[in-house]
């Protein structure tokens, strides 16, 4: 997968957006970014909850990274050329429901 994979799916969600953050790229639903990609265009971070980084990174270490905030986890980082479209997918959807209005996830629900 690349990087314009994961931008598709990124924004094929409800409300959601791109717009820079500093040096990266950032995936947002209103104002909430729910992933980014630096520069460069092999990687992308994608903020879950601790539970979802570590078993991301335990289950397969050569493709997820355990994203660290200071001493705060803070999602997990993705090596693009590694991953597997449909894992990204569900982790993107992961990070947007923690940030989307209720109206937003249930515009998604509505598409099942």
């Amino acid at each position: 997968m690349d990087l314009a994979a994961a931008r598709a799916l990124a924004l094929d969600l409800p409300g959601a957006h791109e717009e820079p953050h500093f040096d990266l790229t950032s995936f947002r639903v209103g104002t909430k970014i729910f992933a980014t990609a630096p520069p460069g265009g092999d990687e992308l971070r994608i903020f879950v909850d601790e539970g979802e980084a570590r078993a991301s990174a335990e289950e397969d270490p050569a493709t997820f990274e355990v994203l660290m905030w200071g001493q705060k986890v803070s999602g997990v980082s993705v090596r693009l050329a590694a991953a597997d479209t449909e894992r990204v997918a569900e982790l993107l959807e992961e990070s947007w429901r923690r940030r989307a209005t209720k109206r937003a996830i249930a515009e998604l629900d509505a598409r099942s």
